[in-house]
């Protein structure tokens, strides 16, 4: 982990800050289900009114914000940096979340999720390897070679009522998305600078809506639904809790912490999906997707074992060469 500046959150917090994410990303997929069984609302739709709710949310929470007091001044952040940061991350979270709400319309909230936050860790892994050179070590390659047979399970041996591959796919495209901002965020975070994330946030689901809009359009802005008020009120509950509240969070505490332990925290976003898929959607699961699940969610905890070590022999170097 790089050392960061006095102004920069703590380690603490922002580990609490992404607990609290990734159990309100949890919700949303059971509420993009429900949408889907009581209107025709597609998931294009869904996206871009999640981006437009969460903005609305955002830009009062913003105008809200007490100014900062007079005095010592953080260094801002580059221009170009800022917008490679805004920029990527709205395209990686338009991606992201579509597709999410995509996989979950086809193959169901459990595997959706399961297959989307556990592909997840095993592209982040790869990619913080390949674009800053963190190291995988024997524990991360046993991590990922586990991930991909979980995928291959739940693909190969799930029942056609329970796992589409269509859906699946969609769910890979998703953590594409994920990973990539998760990346960019720790890639732009390392020098421990500080970044305004409630703004970075704002401006990502502003560049989400307004790529969303002509796809959203084609689809159907406006559902047609028998149950308008319940329609509304799970609309308003994922534009404020796991959209304006959740992302704000997560990116405060994505750029601290490692990328590898962002994706560990997060495991609890598909196992609280499934939950809330089995307990009150009715979803089933067969034993091929509970076995390809327990794989994939064994995995990405072996990429938590690898990441304390790591994290554990880097601090062991600095305090030989202080």
């Amino acid at each position: 982990m790089s050392k960061s500046s006095p102004s920069a959150l703590s380690v603490g917090r922002s580990l609490l800050y992404l607990i609290v994410a990734g159990v309100a990303w949890g919700t949303a997929g059971a509420a993009a289900s429900l949408i889907f069984r009581v209107s025709d609302m597609g998931p294009l739709a869904l996206s871009f009114w999640r981006c437009v709710g969460g903005l609305v949310l955002l830009l009062g929470a913003l105008a809200l914000r007490p100014r900062r007091r007079t005095g010592a001044r953080p260094v801002k952040e580059p221009r170009g940096r800022r917008t490679a940061r805004i920029l990527g991350t709205g395209l990686g979270l338009t991606v992201f979340q579509s597709a999410y709400f995509a996989a979950v319309q086809a193959t169901g909230l459990a595997v959706g999720t399961v297959v989307t936050l556990g592909a997840g860790p095993v592209l982040i892994a790869v990619g913080a390897r390949l674009t800053m050179g963190e190291r995988l070590g024997r524990g991360g390659v046993t991590a990922v070679t586990g991930a991909l047979a979980g995928l291959l399970v739940l693909v190969l041996g799930g029942g056609a009522a329970e796992v589409r591959p269509p859906g699946v796919v969609l769910a890979v495209v998703s953590a594409a998305g994920y990973a990539a901002i998760t990346l960019l965020t720790r890639y732009l975070g390392r020098d421990g600078g500080r970044t305004d994330a409630l703004s970075t946030t704002t401006w990502a689901f502003a560049i989400g809506a307004v790529g969303l809009l002509p796809a959203a359009l084609a689809e159907g802005l406006v559902p047609h639904t028998d149950a308008p008020a319940q329609v509304l009120l799970l609309l308003g509950y994922v534009a404020a809790v796991p959209t304006a509240l959740a992302y704000a969070l997560y990116f405060a505490g994505a750029a601290v912490v490692r990328a590898a332990t962002v994706s560990v925290i997060m495991l609890l976003e598909p196992v609280s999906a499934a939950v809330i898929a089995v307990g009150l959607l009715g979803e089933r699961l067969t034993a091929a997707v509970v076995l390809g699940t327990l794989l994939l969610l064994a995995a990405v905890t072996g990429l938590a074992f690898a990441e304390a070590r790591t994290a554990t022999e880097e601090r062991r170097r600095e305090a030989v060469a202080v």
